[in-house]
């Protein structure tokens, strides 16, 4: 019963703080006012309190412009964690927008929405991401374009990265960012998880979101861990297959080394 009453008491939280800023933010979508950036941070980093999500951040985001930011993915609790840490906008895969609550709060936040399976729209997919990132916002990335266990990496997907070459005619330097980014869920109750019930933070393959989402709000308290790997320059002259190899090195260390010896 007390459980049940402090999921409630959450839920309310969260719906009268939803109400209270999505009109100022839709407003601000509406005028493009830089402010449309930082309300959803302030959003996530209320719900990630209110969640007992505690996050432990190693390093920062890069300063630099064009940057795009490629982390491993494992829950959607990831993007409350990326956004209370960093003012950003995501990538999803357009079955977000038949999600209830969730297609909402993704709109909210401009999320680019891209449909794989139509080609013919890849194009103008691209260009909006590579225009989004000359116009220095950080745009994140999940190139396992899935989502894991949380206890390993999955393959990088080299096709996702063309959306840093659109953005090179922009650049000013002609290099776009591309900044590694491993998320791993360490604690739980400050005890630590380990891969057994690292999966109770995870959302992979088609675990049912009502009942994840119901083990999440149940669990109260939760640590993450966000490490930012040394930026790597992407111009012209850049391979792409090595960019992402690189790229799924520098995520697989730092999430291997998190998960082996958390904070």
């Amino acid at each position: 019963m007390i459980v049940r009453l402090r999921i409630a008491a959450l839920l309310i939280v969260v719906v009268i703080v939803t109400l209270f800023m999505a009109p100022l933010q839709v407003v601000a979508l509406r005028f493009d006012w830089r402010l449309r950036r930082r309300l959803p941070g302030i959003w996530h980093r209320i719900a990630c309190a209110l969640l007992g999500v505690r996050i432990h951040v190693n390093s920062e985001p890069a300063t630099g412009r064009p940057l795009m930011i490629a982390a491993n993915h494992s829950s959607w609790l990831d993007i409350l964690v990326l956004s209370a840490v960093a003012d950003v906008v995501f990538i999803a895969k357009s079955e977000v927008k038949t999600w209830p609550v969730f297609n909402t709060l993704a709109r909210l936040q401009a999320t680019i929405f891209i449909e794989r399976e139509e080609r013919r729209k890849t194009g103008d997919q691209v260009n909006e991401i590579g225009a989004r990132l000359a116009a220095g916002e950080i745009v994140v990335l999940f190139p396992e374009g899935t989502t894991s266990d949380g206890n390993r990496l999955l393959p990088v997907k080299t096709s996702l990265f063309g959306a840093a070459s659109a953005a090179l005619p922009a650049s000013p330097e002609g290099v776009v960012l591309i900044q590694p980014v491993a998320v791993a869920y360490t604690r739980a109750h400050g005890l630590p998880l380990g891969r057994f019930h690292r999966v109770l933070a995870a959302w992979p393959g088609d675990t049912e979101l009502v009942p994840h989402l119901s083990g999440v709000l149940k669990m109260g308290s939760l640590e993450a861990e966000v490490t930012f790997c040394p930026p790597i320059p992407f111009s012209a002259s850049s391979n792409r297959k090595a960019v992402s190899r690189l790229v799924e090195e520098e995520i697989g260390t730092a999430l291997h080394a998190t998960l082996r010896s958390p904070r």
